[in-house]
């Protein structure tokens, strides 16, 4: 029987998924250097969900590009469960992604062509699983988040919310160690974008999964663990809310 948490890193002892060391990261203009990550120190753990906030062009998607080995850091570390990642070499990051990380967007880039189970199933494939073992996975995680009914049905057939939950069950498909989101609500609105981020909180606490995720919704920043902000390069943490801003936040509009 399948388990959303069975072969995720579940452990009452938080330990660190994440950590950067001294990251930085600049880009040319021209001939002018922009630095845009200035020694970046971040740690998350097992079960923890930070808000990464700041405004456009702060550098919250290359922060997350760097965290998600999709560029390197010019200078500074970046371990993922307590992996080197800096000096890898191109496949070595790539078999990293697909082993440790799952990444959800603004846009649900689903693959227009194939069913909502079959978008679930296609990362698994590629990581060798065979298609009935991916079949029965997928099936599982699109239960879990409420589309039992909806499997079979294609992106264009589906609302934006569960279009955007097809999106999270496929970032699950290989039971990552680290979920990295970049304005996973950004395109739906206030009811469903609440629906969406009570299902992320839900699966980050069942499965010990650490959980990064840019957003310039205040409301759900300050109900996440943690609140970092990002600006003129350099982190800074912000107080939040955490469990008691969830508790709130349900008490007056559910």
């Amino acid at each position: 029987m399948n388990d959303i948490s069975e072969g995720m890193p579940v452990n009452v002892t938080k330990v660190p998924v994440l950590v950067l060391r001294g990251v930085r990261r600049h880009y040319m203009q021209g001939r002018t250097v922009i630095d845009v990550l200035r020694g970046i120190d971040l740690s998350v753990s097992q079960g923890e969900m930070v808000a990464l906030v700041g405004p456009s062009g702060a550098g919250k998607s290359t922060l997350l590009h760097v965290t998600g080995l999709l560029e390197a850091p010019d200078e500074g570390e970046v371990f993922l469960s307590g992996a080197p990642c800096s000096d890898m070499d191109d496949d070595t990051r790539t078999k990293m992604r697909r082993e440790y990380l799952g990444f959800v967007y603004q846009s649900h880039n689903l693959q227009p062509e194939f069913s909502a189970l079959e978008n679930v199933m296609i990362p698994q494939m590629i990581a060798g699983k065979k298609k009935s073992a991916a079949a029965e996975y997928g099936e599982f995680l699109l239960e879990t988040m409420g589309l039992k009914d909806r499997m079979k049905h294609r992106p264009a057939q589906l609302s934006g919310g569960e279009a955007q939950r097809v999106a999270i069950a496929r970032a699950l498909a290989n039971k990552p160690h680290m979920l990295l989101a970049d304005e996973p609500t950004g395109n739906l609105d206030p009811m469903t974008s609440d629906s969406v981020f009570e299902v992320l909180v839900d699966i980050v606490k069942k499965t010990g999964l650490a959980a990064l995720i840019a957003t310039h919704n205040p409301e759900l920043a300050d109900r996440m663990d943690r609140k970092i902000a990002l600006k003129d390069g350099k982190l800074e943490e912000m107080d939040t809310l955490g469990m008691s801003g969830r508790i709130a936040f349900k008490q007056r509009f559910i």
